[in-house]
């Protein structure tokens, strides 16, 4: 497996993005190939940065066994040079970061979430942010789908 590096990202880095990272790097965890590649997630928006996910779905992420250590930040242009892939969650992070990136290589390195899930039905990944318990809920479920096959396609 070669190394790979990895964006996710969501508008304010506190809930979508940090929930796909957590998973993500549980997976890498394990299948013991954590060493292979480099994880981060941020916004499209700075309006939390610094700050730890959303208390919210931190809990609901220790529920299910993921720790979410990451701090949010804005999604800078150097991004577009550090990762070979930048997922986003919905179509508007989409649109934000194709208008960001400067060469069609960087704009081949976006895709979206959501074209990972198998199990679930989804055009995009919905933010939970002013939902109650159960879009928390939704929203990890469709991240463990698509981070399960986004691994997997890389896999091979």
């Amino acid at each position: 497996m070669s190394p790979k590096s990895i964006l996710f990202v969501c508008m304010g880095n506190i809930c979508r993005s940090p929930m796909a990272e957590g998973i993500f790097l549980h997976i890498l965890k394990r299948e013991k190939v954590e060493n292979n590649f480099t994880i981060d997630s941020a916004g499209t928006h700075g309006y939390h940065a610094g700050e730890l996910a959303d208390s919210r779905m931190r809990m609901h992420a220790s529920r299910r066994g993921y720790t979410l250590e990451s701090r949010s930040r804005k999604v800078i242009q150097n991004d577009f040079e550090l990762f070979d892939l930048i997922v986003v969650m919905d179509e508007a992070n989409y649109d934000d970061l194709c208008e960001k990136a400067s060469t069609l290589d960087d704009k081949n390195k976006i895709v979206r979430m959501a074209d990972y899930c198998k199990k679930h039905q989804a055009s995009h990944i919905p933010d939970p942010y002013y939902g109650g318990e159960q879009g928390f809920e939704h929203v990890i479920d469709l991240l463990e789908d698509a981070c399960e096959n986004l691994f997997t396609q890389l896999k091979y």
